[in-house]
């Protein structure tokens, strides 16, 4: 059953405030500071994207997503419009302020280089050149790398269009028919933050051939949330994160 979408915020900004717009092709990688009140839009153009996210605080990156923060301040399992994303400081990091999708999950994780050679064969560099299997750990700690971080700084990461859900008996499931075409998330920083991005398989999908969607990127200048931002005011957690944030950053 496809979730119902949310629509909240999302803005219409003219073409003089794009800063930059690129496409991730399936199984590739992107990092970007992404600074505090700007936009970040992800786009699926063919439906069936992953798009798995870590992010820190490009000012000290022992801030981080925290995904279980995340989750038990404002009583979800999923992300959409208008939720918020917090690091284990009790601040807001980003703020999801629109989705035509609904659901991204929390809890699924990455893939790694055993579970890709389980499900879709060994497909090496040298059989396959650059069209060759990737995974999401491998990935992710690529582009860490590049900012000087690296194993220690991987943890549970967001996974933008991709939908589980765990029944009453615990059963996880992998949802194929939730999101469509031209489907987007748009995220605003509340703070100057380190994104990293990989958009491999994400670990639970099903598919029995290796073929790894793409997602396209656009950075908008933005606005700072308002007294009123339905993500502010989404949880009485998130005003607090907000308040938190600010004083940290006066």
């Amino acid at each position: 059953m496809k979730t119902e979408t949310t629509t909240l915020l999302i803005p219409e900004p003219e073409t003089k405030d794009l800063i930059l717009q690129e496409t991730v092709r399936g199984g590739g990688m992107w990092s970007y500071v992404l600074r505090r009140h700007r936009l970040l839009c992800l786009t699926d153009p063919e439906g069936r994207a992953n798009a798995g996210m870590l992010f820190y605080n490009r000012e000290n990156y022992l801030e981080r997503y925290n995904m279980s923060d995340t989750l038990k301040a404002q009583h979800i399992a999923r992300l959409t419009a208008p939720y918020t994303m917090h690091s284990d400081m009790g601040r807001v990091m980003m703020s999801i302020v629109g989705d035509t999708v609904g659901w991204h999950d929390t809890i699924g994780g990455f893939s790694r280089p055993a579970e890709v050679e389980k499900q879709f064969g060994k497909g090496t560099y040298q059989e396959k050149q650059n069209g060759f299997y990737r995974n999401g750990r491998d990935n992710f700690l690529i582009e860490l790398g590049k900012w000087g971080l690296g194993k220690k700084d991987l943890m549970p990461n967001a996974n933008f269009f991709s939908k589980v859900t765990v029944d009453e008996d615990g059963g996880i499931g992998f949802a194929t028919d939730h999101r469509k075409p031209g489907d987007q998330v748009w995220l605003r920083a509340e703070m100057d933050l380190l994104v990293v991005l990989q958009t491999c398989h994400h670990p639970l999908d099903s598919a029995e051939n290796y073929d790894p969607a793409p997602v396209e990127i656009a950075v908008w200048e933005g606005s700072p949330p308002s007294a009123d931002d339905p993500c502010r005011l989404s949880r009485p957690e998130n005003e607090r994160a907000f308040i938190n944030t600010e004083t940290y950053l006066r």
